[in-house]
């Protein structure tokens, strides 16, 4: 693994509101996401591409004495990259501009240790220019990844000197590649090191206001997103938006990240075994998305750089068989007739997630009565944030030999919650918001049957 954040343990602030510290100006409910943090929100899968001289070393940490000649494919197609990104499912595109190694991707003025030094185009190449403009065409966002640590240069020792060197190649990324959807920060070999961030998110910010900056909680207080805490790809606790870092408070999404190849983000050859299989991408799916994170696959061009086939293949199945499972073809909450028990909850069981129910205060129960019985095995909720997020606690019930019993229970909504459980047969099928801060918002309320759709 080369992203070890630092002090992961600071995630546990984010398990639920009710063991986080309190705060003498704000509550939990009262945090709100900013309009950049909601759209990017709604993007839901990313990818992060990792091509560099590791590539071609068979290694996953450069040490930066690569000499810039070892970088040298010969049929980049950032093209291909992106639209087997976009037929995986993803909305965003983040490229690892300059990792630990030094080495930028970028024919950065600020050294010589970059592609003008390499042979690939005869130094005249900049991958990040052709990234972008593939993502762009493609429909897809773009980003940069910038590590703070360096191994290559010489005046990493020096703060003053190496920070100075920092906010000059943050500036070059800021100016010259379009609109960035967001910008990683990895703490990865920055122990006992401290960057100035309030003057890097500022010079960020001087040029790309929008951008959505990822950090980890104990790397940097006021990134918009966090990171999930390890890279399995799995948020295994109640997803809350908010987390409490000593008392402040501030809305960041979690971002899962997980390589394609296990544990693999750069290329390495005959390592085919590696690739995630078809069911474990969907798990993972439902184990992030379905619990309101982001998903940020990890992808590896190889050393011709081009995405191997089985790389694009299996995300093209990953893509068609999300649709499948989750399309809104596949929903039986619209697809079959039925009635309501609130009539203004029309909207949130109508396949648009720019509309949604504003369900009563406190307690709220949102009924579907189907014209027929139906079977299914799973439901997916999704809750209205621009307010904040409200559920505390819920439950999906269906009414069977004359109660409601309980098929799945929990706390957090947030952005999208799937909820699997043993295919059910009824006719009746409830969301019972058993508590909630004033009025939830539920843009949302399906129901599948994956057992059929998945096919």
């Amino acid at each position: 693994m080369f992203m070890r954040r630092l002090c992961s343990s600071l995630l546990a602030l984010a398990l639920s509101p009710a063991f986080c510290a309190p705060s003498q100006a704000q509550s939990f409910p009262d945090i709100k996401p900013n309009p950049a943090q909601l759209h990017w929100q709604d993007l839901e899968i990313g990818v992060i591409i990792h091509f560099s001289t590791n590539t071609f070393l068979n290694r996953e940490w450069g040490d930066g004495t690569a000499s810039p000649s070892t970088f040298n494919p010969t049929h980049v197609d950032t093209d291909q990259w992106m639209q087997a990104a976009r037929a995986g499912g993803a909305k965003y595109a983040v490229l690892v501009a300059k990792h630990h190694d030094g080495f930028a991707l970028f024919p950065s003025s600020n050294t010589d240790y970059s592609v003008k030094a390499s042979p690939w185009l005869n130094g005249k190449g900049d991958l990040v220019r052709l990234a972008s403009d593939s993502a762009h065409q493609a429909g897809l966002g773009f980003g940069v990844y910038l590590s703070p640590w360096d191994r290559h240069d010489k005046r990493y020792p020096d703060p003053a000197a190496y920070d100075k060197y920092y906010l000059a190649q943050l500036t070059e990324l800021s100016t010259h590649y379009g609109p960035l959807a967001e910008f990683w920060l990895d703490g990865a070999g920055s122990a006992g090191r401290t960057y100035d961030f309030n003057k890097i998110i500022e010079e960020l910010r001087t040029y790309q206001p929008n951008t959505v900056v990822f950090a980890d909680t104990a790397l940097f207080k006021d990134a918009d997103a966090r990171w999930v805490g390890s890279e399995d790809g799995t948020v295994p606790y109640e997803n809350w938006n908010v987390i409490d870092r000593a008392g402040y408070l501030r809305w960041r999404p979690v971002e899962a990240d997980t390589p394609l190849r296990k544990l693999h983000w750069f290329w390495h050859p005959n390592d085919e075994a590696s690739l995630l299989s078809l069911n474990e991408l969907l798990d993972i799916y439902n184990k992030t998305v379905g619990r309101g994170a982001q998903l940020m696959l990890g992808l590896a061009p190889d050393n011709t750089g081009l995405l191997p086939e089985s790389d694009a293949n299996r995300l093209r199945e990953f893509g068609e068989a999300v649709q499948r499972l989750y399309g809104p073809a596949s929903n039986l909450a619209v697809k079959t007739p039925h009635t309501l028990s609130e009539p203004a909850a029309r909207s949130a069981v109508d396949n648009d997630p720019s509309t949604f129910w504003s369900a009563p205060a406190r307690h709220a129960t949102l009924e579907l009565s189907f014209a027929k019985p139906i079977t299914f095995d799973r439901a997916l909720t999704m809750e209205w944030l621009n307010e904040g997020q409200h559920v505390q606690e819920y439950s999906i019930e269906v009414w069977q030999n004359g109660a409601w019993k309980t098929i799945a229970h929990a706390q957090a909504i947030g952005h999208k919650k799937i909820d699997i459980f043993p295919a059910v047969t009824a006719q009746r099928v409830r969301l019972n918001l058993l508590s909630t801060v004033g009025s939830a918002g539920i843009r949302e309320f399906q129901i599948f049957n994956g057992s059929v759709t998945a096919r």
